[in-house]
């Protein structure tokens, strides 16, 4: 893993959320994407080198919809950049993690992602992130 490529943040109002957090940086987002398959929609949020990324639920089975209604809004998952988003599936895994999806998906902001079970991970979700090359 090569660093903390972003935060996600489960809320549930994106244009109440994107006006805090427009004032807590002082600038806006800067990119808002929709990941049907996954029933969110999502905004982009730079502080220095580091990334937000808030998440709205589009659909009421979605998994943001079902994590706030569990655990009400708040931090969702912590997201890594990884070169090798397969081979770093097979290590996890070889070192006893569970990941949710072995077969990579196209999340937002242009990555394939895949997750690791947060039974595995001390409770906290963890994304795993690769750029998609064109």
């Amino acid at each position: 893993m090569n660093k903390i490529e972003h935060i996600g943040i489960a809320v549930k109002d994106l244009e109440k959320s994107n006006s805090l957090f427009a004032s807590l940086f002082g600038e806006s987002h800067y990119k808002i994407e929709e990941v049907a398959s996954e029933g969110v929609k999502t905004s982009f949020f730079k502080s220095g080198p580091n990334k937000i990324e808030l998440l709205e639920a589009t659909k009421p089975d979605s998994p943001i919809a079902k994590f706030i209604e569990k655990k009400g809004e708040g931090i969702h998952h912590i997201a890594f950049a990884v070169d090798n988003i397969k081979e770093e599936i097979k290590r996890l895994q070889g070192e006893g993690f569970i990941v949710l999806n072995e077969t990579p998906k196209k999340g937002a902001d242009n990555k394939l992602v895949a997750f690791l079970h947060p039974k595995t991970t001390n409770g906290v979700l963890i994304e795993l992130c690769q750029e998609i090359e064109e």
